[in-house]
């Protein structure tokens, strides 16, 4: 199997890490993995409704932020 010139980069930095590091970054990427499993799982369509239907009572519960208000909030900082 050919490594790409990526894998090679990728290699050539991890293996300057210490040890601590290393396990950080080992860490981080079986998060990125095991959050990928998450990102395609299939729902119903009776759990789609449900969600909208959640989603619709907390708007008119006024439990939102509008859009103005995210941008005044992102303008500020």
């Amino acid at each position: 199997m050919a490594t790409s010139p990526l894998s090679k980069e990728m290699l050539r930095y991890f293996t300057q890490l210490n040890a601590a590091e290393q396990k950080s970054v080992l860490q981080m990427i079986k998060t990125f993995l095991g959050n990928r499993k998450d990102d395609f799982k299939p729902v119903s369509l009776e759990q789609y409704n449900r969600e909208l239907e959640e989603a619709d009572a907390e708007i008119e519960a006024g439990d939102y932020v509008s859009h103005e208000e995210v941008m005044k909030r992102y303008l500020k900082k």
